[in-house]
């Protein structure tokens, strides 16, 4: 396939994914007919008579007429692809960007906004993901009250109906402080105007300004296609902002990072560009475990630490470069964990990496499962010395890693392809590899893979597969 024809294949593929996984979550929905049967929207659009004939046991009427939609968005980026033939990539990039921003809104956003709605109707444990979405508003509540969401418990939320097994989340919130108090101002903007808050809300608006940001990453018109298409439509991060999990918010922060980082400006402009840069960095360190895998590799971006000759190089200014992203994750973080060390490192650290007296369940797609199928535990909640491996591959991979980017890849793409593999390696042998994370890790991919490093064409990533 030539590569002007690859972004056509990509989009069917995402969509024909990104339709499949929400018709068969759809499923797991006992009461989506009814539900949705009594939204207002629908009964607006559609007739009773209407409503019976879209009657489906996929799904419900009105995801059936938006998936249709979506399929006619692809049947028009694919006139549009024709059309370049005769009239140019130039005048039918925008047509085509708008198309792929059709797809995504009738799938992704719309999707989200239908389950928002469906909980309003049903209850606060009801069409939404447990931490992402409930003990993140619970852990606003809290902070607004003057209480520490790391010393509280949720056992009296609506976090306790949200039911699975081995539901030890009631004891911890393993997210850091920037998840709740960056919600905090929308949970209040939310009560006044509307009456009610969804942190879905927060995250779909930072799901659009990500793919807004993401076009500025690529220089190349079709790479910026792939990349909002990659991102938009990711079959499993899709899923993700629909259901409330917060991956797109560590996310945004990472990029809008990567985003502020110099690109040809001149001298005096490029310094405050690394300062904004760190400071942002900071905040997506100060909001999820997993953006801490950029922290070397973004560092080596701010310092231009460059191996020249037989010389290292690094910038005189390191070391200001570094202060605004220790003082906003200090800032953050710092007053939480004087407040209660003891809860604090319990949430975000032993309960991850099962030291806590309530820790979290092996489980996931990696390496968790061979010492389940061996029978080296006990039980899901045993503890077993998963830092061996980690320490055994990751250790050795992040000096490669390292010693790659400063050779050769200094900007974004080097950034997220980096912590995307160090992150993946980590995940497949840590106590648990949940699906969200390879959501998340194939996001940074495709930003690795399309980006730009510096003033090299975005190409320049695509041979760091073969340098790795």
């Amino acid at each position: 396939m030539s590569q002007r024809r690859l972004d056509l294949g990509l989009l069917f593929l995402l969509l024909m994914a990104r339709v499949r996984i929400d018709t068969l979550a759809d499923m797991v929905l006992p009461t989506r007919h009814q539900d949705v049967a009594r939204l207002p929207l629908v009964q607006r659009l559609f007739s009773p008579h209407a409503q019976e004939l879209l009657k489906d046991w996929l799904t419900d009427p009105l995801s059936l007429v938006l998936i249709s939609i979506a399929f006619a968005g692809f049947f028009l980026y694919l006139l549009a692809d024709l059309a370049q033939e005769r009239w140019g990539e130039a005048k039918l990039y925008p047509v085509k960007l708008a198309l792929i921003w059709l797809i995504i809104a009738a799938t992704v956003i719309a999707g989200s906004a239908k389950l928002i709605a469906l909980r309003q109707m049903n209850g606060p444990a009801s069409y939404c993901h447990d931490g992402g979405v409930i003990q993140t508003e619970e852990a606003v509540k809290l902070f607004l009250a003057g209480r520490n969401p790391y010393v509280e418990d949720y056992l009296n939320t609506p976090l306790a109906e949200w039911g699975l097994d081995l539901r030890s989340a009631l004891y911890h919130y393993p997210y850091l402080p920037w998840t709740f108090v960056f919600c905090a101002p929308f949970y209040l903007l939310a009560r006044a105007v509307w009456g009610y808050f969804d942190a879905r809300m927060v995250y779909l608006l930072l799901f659009v300004l990500t793919l807004v940001l993401s076009l500025r990453l690529a220089r190349r018109p079709t790479h910026r296609l792939l990349l909002v298409m990659a991102l938009g439509l990711n079959p499993i991060m899709g899923s993700d902002v629909i259901f409330g999990q917060n991956d797109i918010f560590v996310l945004f922060w990472m990029v809008l990072a990567w985003w502020l980082l110099p690109r040809g400006e001149p001298e005096r402009r490029q310094e405050w560009r690394y300062l904004a840069s760190s400071a942002a960095a900071g905040l997506a360190l100060a909001s999820k475990p997993t953006a801490w895998f950029m922290l070397p590799f973004h560092l080596l971006a701010l310092w231009e630490v460059h191996w020249e000759g037989r010389r290292w190089s690094i910038s005189p200014r390191w070391w200001s470069r570094a202060l605004p992203m220790l003082a906003v994750f200090l800032a953050l973080a710092g007053p939480y964990f004087v407040w209660s060390p003891a809860a604090f490192v319990d949430d975000i650290w032993k309960w991850a990496s099962g030291t806590s007296a309530t820790p979290y369940q092996i489980r996931g797609w990696g390496f968790a499962n061979f010492v389940l199928a061996l029978g080296f535990v006990e039980s899901r909640l045993s503890y077993f010395p998963f830092w061996i491996p980690q320490l055994l591959t990751c250790a050795p991979l992040l000096v490669l890693l390292v010693w790659r980017q400063v050779r050769q890849a200094h900007g974004p793409a080097g950034i997220a392809l980096h912590t995307a593999i160090l992150l993946f390696v980590y995940a497949f042998f840590s106590r648990f590899f949940n699906e969200n994370y390879v959501g998340f890790i194939a996001a940074l991919l495709a930003i690795g893979l399309l980006a730009e490093d510096g003033a090299e064409p975005a190409h320049a990533a695509h041979e760091a597969v073969s340098g790795i």
